[in-house]
């Protein structure tokens, strides 16, 4: 797992497999918040914006369907993939979990190394470098389990802060982010700093991009924020 610690959502009532689940994602490095019911979910997935959410069906007050009809439904949170967690193992409570927007489901009693690594396939899709796959735009190689990055043939020295924010890029080539979004994503979201430090990192990662020669790839949106491409 890369450093890029990717956050898991964990919505589950039973209090002992919360934990169990808990324990298991954080020794394999993911940042874990937990929700016991749909409401405090669907409050928490607003806020925290998971980069996964492993989601219990039976729940008390809002079922997990609606749960993840709900995240499916939000434009922020529309890309996020969400595992269902079932005890129903009928066909039809399958096709009815994914028909509602579910991108994985597992049926209880399940195998936790199962799990992690489906979670793993779906951060695959969803966030590459968080799972220490390489990332590629245009001659621009970024390698997530070395932390090295390529331009060309040459390699690049990046800072710390400078390869989080190209990897950010390098998962979404094309997409805007916001001043917000990238400190969300890169400081993390317990940390503040100024918006203004964003642009600071920015211009250290075009100077390093653009060393050996070759275009600045980063745009700037007036107004809206950055985007590689």
């Amino acid at each position: 797992m890369s450093d890029l610690q990717p956050s898991v959502l964990v919505v589950e009532d039973e209090p002992a497999q919360r934990e169990v689940l808990v324990y298991n994602l954080e020794s394999e490095g993911f940042r874990v918040i937990k929700a016991a019911d749909g409401t405090e979910a669907l409050l928490l997935a607003d806020e925290e914006k998971p980069d996964i959410v492993l989601l219990d069906w039976m729940l008390p007050g809002t079922s997990g369907i609606e749960v993840c009809r709900q995240i499916k439904m939000k434009p922020a949170l529309r890309m996020t993939p969400v595992i269902m967690i079932s005890a129903r193992t009928e066909e039809v409570d399958k096709v009815r979990g994914l028909e509602t927007g579910a991108d994985d489901y597992v049926t209880k009693p399940y195998s936790v190394l199962e799990l992690l690594a489906r979670v793993k396939t779906q951060l695959r899709r969803s966030r590459p470098a968080s799972v220490g796959e390489r990332l590629n735009f245009e001659d621009i190689l970024l390698d997530s389990e070395t932390h090295k990055v390529f331009r060309g043939q040459n390699e690049l020295k990046l800072g710390p802060t400078e390869f989080r924010l190209l990897s950010t890029f390098m998962e979404k080539p094309g997409r805007v982010w916001s001043r917000e979004q990238l400190l969300d994503r890169v400081w993390g979201r317990d940390i503040y700093v100024d918006t203004r430090t964003v642009d600071v990192h920015i211009g250290r990662l075009r100077k390093a991009l653009s060393r050996h020669g070759g275009d600045d790839p980063i745009r700037t949106v007036r107004g809206a924020g950055y985007a590689l491409g």
